[in-house]
């Protein structure tokens, strides 16, 4: 009898497609769901998930070890079949809209993903049984706050953003979930994610491909802001044994960052020593919706998860700009 699988939302997504990648390497089933948003090219989501295909197919379940269901979350009809039909045993929720400055353009694109997409999914796991529930929600819900690190039991009730407002809407929901349902449930808040596969209009993906080229950096701000980027290998590695380890919690938050915050001056100049050009920068005012500054303190989720990253900044910088070039991308 073939074991139930686990189910990944945002399959196709950059952090969801390592996510798939990294299961199916344990010998998990999977059942990934991705909608194929035309946020960016879906063509390269396509290529993210036929990478997680020739994985699956080296694997203990063969060809049987994945499986891809183009469904959007906040379709409750589609995702109700898709539970029934597979059983998961557990859920990794990674289908989100991303990104604070396109919220702010379109807010209620963002709450129908992110917040009747993520009910569906709860509703989904507790009808169907599963045993547990993986949710990620992100760093922008700690807002401007000036306390750093940014430690899980600090206030996150002044969201600046739209996107930031949904991910602390899902923390509430995953907290409802298991006061009703008692299903473990996870949240995780994310920092910053970089590596192969990121997503076309973030920074460091923009300013790899720009600098490579010559062209100019549209840089908002004088320099000064830091974020706290975390390697992509680090962050699947988090997602994973939380998802392992939440059963004895019921639920709970868990940070998951890098090491510490780099400056966005500092962002430039590692740019600069991986593509070996010198960058060429135009200052703009920040933006609306953007924090100053993200830093996780990682003290809870080293001690209950073994989290501890282990990509130096730069050593990902440099993956990921070998990955860009081995794929055309610089």
């Amino acid at each position: 009898m073939l074991t139930r699988p686990i189910l990944v939302t945002g399959a196709a997504g950059f952090i969801g497609s390592h996510v798939v990648t990294a299961l199916i390497a344990q010998g998990h089933r999977v059942v990934g769901v991705d909608n194929f948003d035309l946020f960016y090219d879906p063509e390269r989501k396509h290529k993210n998930i036929n990478e997680a295909c020739a994985q699956a197919a080296m694997g203990p379940h063969g060809q049987g070890g994945f499986e891809l269901i183009d469904a959007d979350v906040a379709d409750a009809a589609a995702m109700h079949r898709a539970f029934t039909r597979k059983r998961p045993i557990g859920v990794i929720h990674l289908a989100a809209k991303a990104g604070v400055r396109p919220s702010i353009e379109h807010p209620a694109e963002y709450s129908r993903t992110n917040v009747q997409g993520t009910a569906v999914i709860l509703d989904a796991a507790a009808k169907a049984g599963c045993t547990r529930i993986v949710l990620a929600s992100s760093s922008s819900v700690y807002g401007n706050n000036s306390k750093v690190p940014f430690v899980e039991t600090d206030a996150v009730d002044a969201p600046i953003s739209p996107y930031a407002a949904t991910k602390r809407a899902n923390e509430l929901q995953g907290f409802t979930h298991w006061h009703l349902t008692k299903m473990p449930t996870a949240m995780l808040r994310f920092f910053t994610v970089f590596g192969p596969r990121q997503r076309p209009d973030l920074a460091i993906q923009t300013f790899l491909a720009k600098v490579s080229r010559g062209e100019t950096l549209r840089v908002f701000g004088d320099g000064t802001s830091s974020r706290d980027y975390t390697y992509i290998d680090d962050i699947t590695h988090g997602v994973i044994a939380a998802y392992h380890a939440i059963d004895t919690h019921g639920y709970r938050v868990w940070n998951l960052g890098g090491k510490q915050p780099i400056s966005l001056t500092q962002l430039i100049e590692g740019v600069g020593k991986v593509t070996g050009k010198t960058p060429k920068v135009e200052h703009l005012p920040m933006q609306a919706g953007d924090v100053e500054k993200t830093w996780a303190d990682l003290t809870r989720s080293k001690a209950e998860l073994g989290y501890e990253p282990g990509t130096a900044f730069l050593e990902g910088l440099t993956r990921q700009y070998e990955w860009m070039k081995a794929h055309h991308e610089a």
